[in-house]
């Protein structure tokens, strides 16, 4: 009887030699002859570390056994380190700026995801020299001394325009804050550099005036290219006539005609981030991806690689700002805190319990059964460290995309709800209570309501009581039937 072969299951797709060569040929289309502004300061320092690093990174790679890149060495301490110095770079662009910490901290996170996916590109890119012609494993000194041209690429050549429109972009990512800050009050105008450097397509742009809601912001707000110098400025209202939204938009559409692949349509400022998420590296569709979104689903089933490798480095960089936790102190642990809690990022990782602190903690296990009581009512949950010398929550509290900061207040035994409420006090404003005793609900009804008497900063008491989990607020408090309504919350 014949045999019918077996079908091959479909590979991931991944860039083939063929495709670096592309990549390359639209990067180098999209740079243009345009000379490079600015300089890195130090850059031999940058590039003998970054090159160092780089080494690192390929001896890790070179242990690699397998047939195809493993997409998990992304978050392995040499790439970690790699992608972290890359970043480094890129965000020394802009340390001077002034901006709220927010979004310098979203900005941050903007640099490391791009130097993530960047640097996917260049394992993936570096991964076939492993073998020479006759599919035989090169020596160490040959494979690495055959991919010094894709350091050189990537790190140099690249880097430099990189870090420039990184500049560029967190500058008027600051200054669309500010002018957020203002409203409408004033119009917004258009500006270039007024000299004989500036392109004819981007001196076109220069005066258009617009009101801040305007969609032309959105995609034409510099920088508008590699090198673009424009910028941004507000005037009064009654000063300059608006210019006509479609002539505005016209206009735009021919300063950036050069960039078919739509990477500078974004606003560094709205979107909060120095490279939008569709760039050289990237692909169309991560325009419009839930991860990238900060959500927990993507909008369409990855079937490449780079969804892959993105989903790792989007995961590696949220456990690595909080693994920094446990090393900040007094003010600077409560600003990371407070910027870790606005950012969307917490629906990026899988586990529903992540800890800043080891088993080895006197509170571990208490802390963690608290946390597993939250997780079966939904939650996500973060175990804080609770760094010597500073009153703060234990937990960051995640469900449908709302972030809640509690201190844990466990009762057991003769211990008295009242009591451990008021230790909460000039705390935090928000308190979990996990009962592991039964206690009066009366009793436990009343002092709730004395605590949110006592503290006008108290926000909410949220009680884990048997299989329940019960919320109560400072409204909830001050209801005509109060006690009727608890009791049947508890007791039911």
């Amino acid at each position: 009887m014949e045999q019918v072969p077996i079908a091959k299951p479909k590979p991931m797709f991944r860039l083939g030699k063929d495709e670096y060569l592309g990549l390359h040929q639209r990067y180098a289309q999209i740079l243009g002859n345009m000379p490079m502004q600015g300089s890195f300061g130090k850059s031999e320092e940058i590039r003998k570390r970054l090159s160092s690093l780089f080494k690192g990174m390929m001896k890790a790679l070179f242990k690699e056994k397998g047939s195809s890149l493993r997409i998990d060495i992304l978050a392995e301490q040499p790439a970690q380190d790699f992608i972290s110095a890359h970043a480094e770079v890129l965000d020394s662009g802009f340390q001077q700026v002034p901006m709220s910490d927010v979004m310098r901290q979203r900005l941050q996170r903007s640099d490391y995801i791009f130097s993530g996916i960047k640097t996917f590109h260049e394992l993936n890119e570096a991964f076939p020299s492993l073998l020479d012609s006759n599919g035989n494993r090169k020596p160490f000194e040959q494979f690495l001394n055959d991919v010094q041209k894709i350091d050189q690429t990537y790190n140099q050549n690249y880097l430099r325009a990189e870090y420039n429109f990184v500049q560029a972009s967190a500058s008027m990512a600051a200054k669309w804050e500010k002018f957020a800050e203002d409203g409408d009050r004033y119009n917004l105008q258009y500006r270039t550099a007024n000299d004989d450097k500036v392109r004819p397509e981007h001196a076109a742009l220069d005066r258009v005036t617009l009101p801040i809601t305007d969609p032309f912001w959105e995609s034409y707000y510099p920088p508008n290219g590699w090198n673009c110098r424009c910028t941004v400025v507000q005037v009064r209202k009654s000063k300059y006539p608006e210019t006509p939204h479609d002539e505005a938009m016209s206009l735009g559409e021919q300063a950036t005609g050069n960039d078919t692949k739509g990477i500078f349509h974004f606003n560094a400022g709205k979107e909060q981030k120095t490279v939008p998420d569709y760039n050289p590296y990237t692909i169309r569709r991560c325009r419009d991806c839930d991860l990238a979104k900060g959500k927990a689903t993507l909008a369409f089933v990855p079937e490449n690689e780079l969804c892959a490798a993105c989903r790792v480095i989007r995961n590696a960089d949220v456990a690595s700002m909080f693994a920094n936790l446990p090393n900040l102190s007094g003010a600077d642990y409560i600003r990371q805190l407070r910027a870790i809690t606005e950012l969307n990022i917490f629906n990026s990782i899988e586990k529903n319990i992540m800890s800043a602190i080891g088993k080895e903690s006197a509170d571990y296990d208490k802390l963690l059964a608290g946390a597993e009581k939250a997780v079966r009512h939904g939650y996500k949950v973060y175990i804080l460290p609770n760094p010597k010398g500073v009153r703060s929550a234990d937990y960051i509290f995640v469900r449908k995309a709302v972030y809640k900061m509690y201190d844990l207040k466990t009762i057991s035994g003769t211990g008295s709800i009242g009591t451990r409420l008021e230790e909460s006090i000039g705390q935090t404003n928000r308190v979990f209570l996990n009962l592991a005793t039964t206690y009066p609900t009366n009793r436990m009804g009343t002092e709730i309501k004395q605590y949110f008497e006592a503290n006008n900063e108290a926000l909410e008491v949220l009680v884990a009581v048997g299989k329940k989990m019960v919320s109560v607020d400072r409204d909830f408090i001050t209801s005509r039937n109060y006690y009727k309504l608890f009791r049947k919350m508890v007791e039911q």
